[in-house]
């Protein structure tokens, strides 16, 4: 497998990579966390456009599989389980750096209650209103962000988020819908 790329992989090659690296072979996990790095990193870059902040978030990301490795049970592809903490790495950079913005002079950041369209990222569907959002309902309703930004900011299909959740469907569909309820009135109207 040298010198495979992340393209030339199959989703198989990536799945047998992860197995070895969960199993103990540091070999395998280097040659993994390289194989997957630029996926990771596309993951980050739809929820943090600035190029640097989300090349930090993928490194953490990389780190968390590494040290998590062993907790990919096997039950859906590696990618998937890479996504979702890939994801989770980018929405937390996401927090840590709009709190460090809050903490800063606000005569120098400027007002912060509505975002400036100039900084609304809207790559991958991803906007900075949405990652807020998303931060209300982890926090009053937990148990439909996951599922929500799986399927409307990455467009997984939702028999994968299922799988990748252990849930069955229809309690996916539900999830997703009431969550979409949820978040709907939380998003500002930017125009």
């Amino acid at each position: 497998m040298s010198g495979h790329t992340t393209e030339a992989m199959t989703p198989d090659e990536i799945d047998d990579l992860a197995r070895r690296a969960r199993d103990g072979d540091r070999d395998a996990l280097e040659h993994l966390l390289g194989a997957i790095r630029p996926r990771a990193l596309n993951v980050c870059r739809g929820v943090l456009p600035f190029l640097p902040d989300a090349e930090d978030a993928c490194q953490e990301a990389l780190l968390n599989i590494a040290t998590k490795v062993g907790s990919w049970h096997g039950n859906g592809r590696f990618t998937t389980w890479m996504h979702v903490v890939a994801l989770n790495a980018a929405r937390s950079t996401y927090r840590r750096l709009r709190n460090q913005a809050v903490a800063a002079d606000p005569q120098e950041v400027g007002p912060l209650d509505r975002p400036d369209p100039r900084t609304t990222s809207v790559i991958a569907g991803t906007r900075l209103d949405l990652l807020d959002a998303m931060e209300t309902l982890e926090r009053d309703h937990p148990k439909y962000v996951e599922p929500l930004v799986l399927r409307d900011v990455y467009g997984l299909a939702y028999d994968e988020i299922a799988a990748l959740l252990g849930l069955p469907l229809g309690t996916v569909k539900a999830q997703i819908h009431h969550g979409r309820q949820l978040t709907r009135p939380l998003l500002r109207d930017l125009s």
